[in-house]
């Protein structure tokens, strides 16, 4: 059994996170979001809730204690969430953050697949450049997820690259994304350890 705190728990990649967790393992969730009305149903036996945003210190040491992994799938100032998350987990004494980015801030599209898609040619993904040059600068155990386009697909077949890689494809499913850190990264820590991972659909 682990205990993961999720953040951005009622977004569209934190939600199908947090069923796959209750569906597919034993752990204990904490279930971080600014909204939680959104949440629904509560598993009293196994989830715990916070009501806060990730810049607010407070909220997020309560959220942080306990923790073995903190999962953060956020949209806003990312820059200045994932430094809140850094000094936030290096004080509660928590190692182990995966924290969703998103494909092209390498500029690791290929042409094939799309090389518009990258920094170079899309400001907007600056925000999530900055944030992860924030958590690769720390001394956490983390692991920044860049997935492509994300979509409601029932398929699992998905591919993994590493910083440094061209990205294989443009679009993969939300359930893959899940997958990929429940399966793997929340209960391998060596897994993916101070990297990037891209993933896409097949």
């Amino acid at each position: 059994m682990t205990n993961i705190l999720i953040i951005g728990a009622t977004g569209t990649v934190g939600s199908m996170t947090r069923q796959y967790l209750r569906e597919h393992t034993d752990d204990q969730l904490t279930l971080m979001a600014r909204n939680t009305r959104r949440l629904g149903t509560i598993d009293s036996a196994r989830e715990t809730v916070v009501t806060g945003s990730v810049t607010d210190a407070a909220a997020l040491q309560t959220a942080l204690q306990g923790q073995d992994v903190v999962f953060a799938a956020l949209s806003g100032n990312l820059k200045a969430m994932a430094q809140a998350l850094v000094a936030g987990m290096t004080q509660a004494g928590v190692d182990r953050l995966l924290f969703i980015t998103s494909m092209g801030i390498y500029n690791e599209i290929p042409a094939s697949v799309g090389a518009g898609g990258n920094l170079a040619g899309n400001p907007i993904l600056q925000t999530y450049r900055d944030a992860a040059d924030v958590i690769e600068a720390s001394a956490l155990n983390y692991t920044t997820i860049r997935p492509g386009w994300f979509d409601n697909g029932a398929d699992t077949d998905y591919q993994v690259t590493k910083k440094g890689e061209p990205f294989g494809g443009h679009d993969v499913s939300v359930k893959s994304i899940a997958i990929l850190r429940v399966m793997r990264l929340a209960h391998d820590p060596q897994y993916g350890a101070r990297d990037s991972l891209g993933i896409n659909r097949k």
